[in-house]
């Protein structure tokens, strides 16, 4: 995983960037207009791990900022800022409090949102929320090789949520998703 010091020195060159982090460090609610511009601001070029330089700064000023930001930074956020702050989740000190911004994004029809919420961070959701997550991410489409810990995490429980979704997929004479049928292979000879 990506940590803070990986993308700070990934960003090294950024001058611009590093007088925002001094900003905001003085002035913490300055990264509240920093955030949204930081496409602008900083680029949007890939990085490493896919991380974008966008993303990468805004983690970083996320990182900088008082933690009872996060959560009107994702609330007012468009896309692509709620896909920083859950990239960037679970980098920052903030214990389980972000848990209901993932649990926000996996309401969403945005497959983005979800496959970003099932990242590192999602280690701390519930057993069954993670479940259905798993399983909304079947439906959706969204490849399961995005989803944190999957084959650590896959229980029995599990295993007869996605049977009783392929044989539902089978009888409908619907093809059934070749990563679910993976994954069943897998929780079978587990």
């Amino acid at each position: 995983m990506t940590t803070v010091d990986e993308l700070r020195r990934a960003l090294a060159d950024k001058e611009k960037l590093t007088d925002d982090l001094r900003r905001v460090a003085g002035k913490p609610e300055t990264v509240a207009g920093l955030f949204p511009a930081a496409g602008r601001r900083y680029g949007r070029e890939p990085l490493t791990d896919g991380w974008t330089t966008d993303e990468a700064a805004r983690a970083l000023l996320l990182a900088a900022a008082p933690p009872g930001e996060i959560h009107e930074i994702y609330r007012y956020g468009d896309t692509a800022e709620k896909l920083a702050v859950l990239k960037a989740l679970p980098l920052l000190p903030i214990g389980d409090t972000g848990v209901p911004l993932l649990e926000d994004a996996l309401r969403t029809n945005d497959t983005r949102l979800v496959a970003a919420a099932l990242g590192p961070y999602s280690d701390r959701l519930s057993p069954q929320m993670w479940r259905q997550a798993v399983l909304k991410c079947v439906f959706m489409g969204v490849p399961l090789k995005v989803v944190h810990r999957l084959h650590e995490r896959a229980d029995a429980r599990l295993d007869s949520m996605l049977r009783a979704f392929a044989q539902e997929r089978e009888a409908a004479g619907r093809d059934v998703p070749p990563d679910a049928l993976a994954l069943l292979d897998h929780l079978k000879e587990a």
